[in-house]
């Protein structure tokens, strides 16, 4: 049977850009999604959909309009228009983005108020509420900040702790103040609607529906039954209401009340989907009503009391089909150095910082991934940790197998990979798929699988990194480079060339839910349509025979290695007098780095005519080989190919940016007429081209040049 998977995450407020934690949030169910999608075939199949919002309500974005001088819609939807280059530039790829100000949000909330109200409850009560009295106006709980009553934390808002997570009334607070004005808040009386979160029915379905197995991690049940009370004790009437003026939803048959934004805002995930739904020409409740449909929700720890609490008690007792099939999955916070993120201590990252800087996308999705795992735990961000795990992990051991076997099947076999494999390399990639467990041979792909499943990414991921090791020491044994110099080894070279192949793309379709981007490139490169979960099956030879006699593509390059000063680049510089008065927003933090990037552009070199030019004879060379060099820390020892006839060796100062395996294989560009140089470690007949930085001591990234593909060794550059 099918599963009908309705996928959701949490919806960012639309008063500022998207920040580390909502991609971090959204690349984890990002992920997700893309292993289920991956399920095509029988009893494994998925249905999924995968749809967002934006949380458009509130004061605070009535405020910031009328600041702008323009009404909330054009406000929210100048926030909307910036969303795309952060989804598309991580690839995240969201079935359908919404916002809670539509008729479909209009339409479910008030038809979700009103069953509740018919279950009797809804009640009014009239009661003290703060009024800001410099600007006029009741404050909304968001409105209002102090510390909190439970834990004493300071600056917390007026309906839930960041800190402790506890939930309250404003009037809870100690040492309240208005964010608009700071002015001390005064009690005026409203009469004010009530969610009856303390009826008994609340308690029980709650206890029942916390403690359903599978519901939410053990942790969370944990801590929400804590909020619960032995009898429900601790429950309190949910403040539903707001008074006018406010930027939200109308409350039917109540003039000048509108829904609290908490009421509206998690609607918004089946508006999403019922807009989805009308767009596909899908029954949206015959989906919601059918028994496969669940729906998986991603959330942050800082709101699990709303989602835990109030939400699952009023989609149950407004008998919305949806509460039976309801997941909650709850996650920590992104924190850098183990410490909170903060712009003023300079530990801040922009997404869009890290896109503009040109850092690979899958290169974060990988370390977010790789620290994932299905327990309520934060999530530390090392740059030093960073740059290691890409390198190592992405770079050193997966994108190296197939630079270091695909040229050879390219040029010596006209990309056609064998026909037929030895019975030792068949060992090998059963080798690598398969493991003993208690004397059963058994696939890794199905425990990969249930990680995948489970969200315990770190654990996936650390056993796909356990088939790369296995695939570089079958390479390291057998050594392609060395069995290419023996014409009469060329079959065993297609044999080894060809097995190291087939399990570059096992590691690929693994791999793939967490880097999209290159999986793409990868199956476009071995001719592949699109990958599915079943082609990580390996019993019955099926993994090696769809891929023995396949003629490929030409390879290109997949990943290049992260720069470590990338990463300075990327946090936010501590705020200064200077820094504190720049335009806030990512937009601001952004335009520093082109500044920065162009200081450290050198200065044009003295004009020269035509005939100096002419005099430095540029080469295009393959580097055929390339190894450390003994008793040095900056040279790599370059055997390089320029069409002459013989070959040369190069000494060059790059050993800090690559190791020996990128390069081999690859093109490059060769000054052929430079003097040849004696150096202690021997003779360097010639200089290959690299770019770097004016100052390479504060900005050491060297950038070896890489003709476009199609060029040849000997190829004169004009």
């Amino acid at each position: 049977m099918t599963r009908k998977l309705f996928v959701t995450t949490a919806l960012p407020y639309a008063n500022a850009a998207f920040h580390i934690g909502h991609i971090m949030e959204y690349i984890q169910a990002d992920i997700w999604v893309r292993f289920q999608r991956m399920q095509r075939d029988g009893a494994a199949g998925r249905e999924v959909h995968f749809v967002g919002a934006d949380d458009t309500h509130g004061t605070p974005i009535m405020i910031a309009a009328e600041k702008e001088g323009i009404t909330p819609q054009q406000f929210v939807a100048n926030i909307a228009a910036g969303r795309a280059q952060y989804l598309d530039g991580f690839h995240i790829a969201f079935d359908n983005w919404y916002s809670t100000d539509s008729p479909e949000n209009v339409d479910l909330s008030q038809s979700i108020y009103r069953k509740l109200r018919d279950t009797g409850l809804i009640v009014t009560k009239t009661v003290d509420r703060f009024f800001d009295p410099v600007k006029g106006m009741f404050l909304a709980d968001r409105n209002i900040k102090g510390e909190c009553p439970k834990c004493g934390a300071k600056n917390q808002y007026g309906d839930n702790c960041e800190v402790c997570g506890a939930a309250y009334q404003p009037t809870d607070l100690v040492n309240p103040f208005s964010v608009f004005t700071n002015a001390t808040p005064v009690m005026k009386p409203s009469e004010q609607y009530f969610f009856k979160l303390s009826d008994p029915r609340c308690f029980e379905f709650l206890k029942d529906w916390l403690n359903t197995p599978g519901r939410l991690q053990p942790e969370m049940v944990n801590k929400v039954s804590e909020w619960l009370g032995e009898a429900g004790e601790k429950l309190a009437d949910w403040d539903i209401s707001r008074d006018a003026p406010y930027f939200g939803i109308p409350i039917p048959d109540a003039p000048g009340k509108f829904f609290y934004v908490w009421m509206d805002a998690p609607v918004g995930y089946l508006a999403s989907l019922k807009n989805y739904c009308d767009k596909k020409g899908i029954d949206f409740d015959a989906f919601l009503n059918d028994p496969t449909t669940e729906q998986i929700h991603f959330i942050g720890k800082d709101i699990v009391s709303f989602h835990l609490l109030f939400w699952p008690a009023m989609l149950k007792f407004a008998n919305h089909p949806v509460i039976d099939k309801l997941k909650v999955n709850v996650h920590g916070f992104l924190t850098v150095n183990n410490e909170k993120m903060s712009k003023s201590r300079g530990t801040g990252i922009s997404p869009l910082r890290y896109l503009d800087l040109g850092m690979n996308p899958e290169w974060l999705r990988y370390y977010i991934a790789f620290k994932l795992n299905s327990k309520v735990e934060d999530l530390d961000f090392n740059g030093e940790d960073f740059v290691a795990r890409v390198n190592s992990d992405l770079i050193g051991k997966y994108v190296n197998i197939a630079s270091r076997c695909a040229g050879f099947i390219a040029k010596r076999f006209d990309g056609k990979l064998a026909s037929t494999l030895s019975e030792g390399a068949q060992s090998w990639i059963n080798r690598a798929l398969t493991v003993d467990v208690n004397g059963v041979i058994v696939e890794r792909q199905a425990s990969i699988a249930a990680h995948f499943e489970n969200r315990e990414f770190g654990k996936a991921l650390r056993e796909i990194m356990e088939i790369a090791d296995i695939t570089n020491q079958y390479v390291d044994e057998n050594k392609p480079w060395i069995l290419a110099k023996d014409v009469e080894k060329t079959a065993e070279l297609h044999d080894v060339c060809t097995t190291a192949l087939i399990l570059f793309r096992q590691l690929t379709i693994l791999l793939s839910p967490v880097l999209p981007g290159v999986a793409k490139n990868v199956a476009s490169f071995l001719n592949d349509a699109e990958f599915t979960w079943a082609d990580t099956q390996v019993f019955g030879d099926a993994v090696s025979n769809s891929m023995l006699g396949r003629t490929i593509g030409a390879y290109s390059h997949l990943m290049t290695r992260m720069d470590a000063k990338m990463i300075e680049a990327l946090f936010d510089a501590p705020q200064t007098a200077a820094t504190i008065a720049a335009p806030a927003g990512d937009a601001a933090n952004d335009a520093a780095a082109p500044a920065a990037a162009a200081a450290a552009i050198e200065e044009l070199a003295p004009e020269i005519k035509i005939d100096d030019f002419l005099k430095v004879d540029l080469r295009i060379a393959k580097i055929v080989n390339c190894e450390l060099v003994d008793g040095s820390d900056k040279l790599l020892r370059l055997t390089l190919d320029a069409g002459e006839g013989r070959l040369r060796n190069v000494f060059s100062g790059i050993r800090s940016a690559y190791q020996p395996e990128e390069l081999i294989g690859k093109l490059t560009v060769l000054v052929a007429n430079l003097a040849p140089r004696k150096m202690k470690f021997g003779i360097s007949e010639g200089m290959v081209m690299a770019a770097s930085a004016a100052d390479e001591k504060a900005n050491p990234g060297i950038y070896i040049l890489n003709p476009w593909p199609g060029a040849e060794p000997g190829m004169r550059i004009r």
